[in-house]
């Protein structure tokens, strides 16, 4: 009877050994830090201290009417924020405005984009028209649709034959403000989303035109995977800038009409009611909410928008 052999157990895989770096690697890293570091050094100045002194102000009682009572309170007024119906309708405002705003910017923007990309003629042209309203100032430009939607200078309740003011009720406010905000920045999300058209090859178009796809196949299929990262920056982008909205809601009602956004809230807070302490927390609150959103955009879908990532 014979008895087989016991195989030895395969040798572990030896770590691959890390690549060293070159003089002139070592070199172009280090003339990289010395034209960076400035901009970046005066960028963390900049941005360090108004953010540390808002978390200061925001464990404080700091309310200039009443100076002598200011002392720290810890996170009494994150308690006080979080705990206030006000805030999570405020919240509720500003979700409504940016996901219906940025949604539509997103479906015009790449409609305007594939436009500017395909123009046969007259491109340039094409390209400066479309880009007029976002180089216009926001506040001009929210004047400016305000007196359109007023019901005695405007245009847009006799084109509609509205009897009544639009901006009297929630609904025909929040028309109003979504419209001028999809008119001022679709052509911002356009711009992005024709960069990144540009990464498209037409060759890989043209074979799958041969191949037999359609147009709305080859759009689907290769087009927008392709575009994914510029996807990802423009909706990244539009979305973090929609949820600060201040200007377009100040101008118009200035908050009125149960459209209060969470910027209208913190302005509110700190320079109506000269609360200091507890419009550092909002503006704390604020900014978190902004970095949870910028983070679910890049873990969440910048796996599938990076080069060989899965989507």
């Amino acid at each position: 009877m014979t008895t087989g052999a016991v195989a030895a157990p395969p040798a572990a895989a030896a770590p691959p050994r890390r690549r060293r770096l070159t003089e002139r690697a070592r070199e172009e890293r280090r003339l990289a830090a010395l034209l960076v570091g400035p901009a970046l050094i005066v960028m963390i100045a900049v941005t360090a201290y108004p953010i540390i002194d808002a978390v200061i102000l925001s464990l404080q009682r700091s309310d200039l009417r009443f100076p002598a009572q200011s002392k720290f309170i810890g996170l009494a007024n994150y308690g006080h924020v979080f705990s206030a119906p006000v805030f999570w309708q405020d919240v509720l405002h500003t979700v409504i405005i940016t996901v219906i705003s940025v949604s539509i910017q997103f479906v015009l923007g790449m409609c305007l984009a594939l436009i500017m990309h395909r123009a046969i003629f007259a491109r340039g042209l094409v390209r400066g028209v479309a880009l007029i309203p976002y180089g216009i100032v926001a506040v001009v430009a929210a004047y400016s649709w305000e007196l359109a939607w007023s019901l005695n200078s405007g245009w847009i309740p006799k084109l509609l034959g509205l009897s009544g003011d639009p901006l009297s009720h929630t609904f025909g406010t929040y028309v109003a403000i979504i419209v001028t905000e999809v008119w001022k920045n679709t052509p911002f999300m356009a711009l992005l989303l024709l960069a990144g058209l540009a990464l498209v090859p037409d060759e890989l178009l043209e074979a799958a035109k041969v191949d037999g796809a359609t147009a709305w196949q080859r759009f689907i299929r290769i087009t927008v995977p392709l575009m994914k990262p510029a996807i990802l920056v423009a909706l990244l982008f539009r979305t973090l800038d929609a949820f600060r909205i201040f200007d377009t809601i100040y101008i118009f009602n200035q908050g009125a009409q149960g459209t209060e956004s969470i910027s209208m809230l913190n302005y509110a807070t700190l320079l109506n009611r000269l609360n200091l302490g507890l419009g550092s927390a909002v503006s704390i609150v604020l900014f978190l909410f902004v970095a949870l959103i910028a983070f679910v955009f890049i873990k969440g879908f910048g796996a599938g928008a990076a080069p060989g990532g899965e989507g």
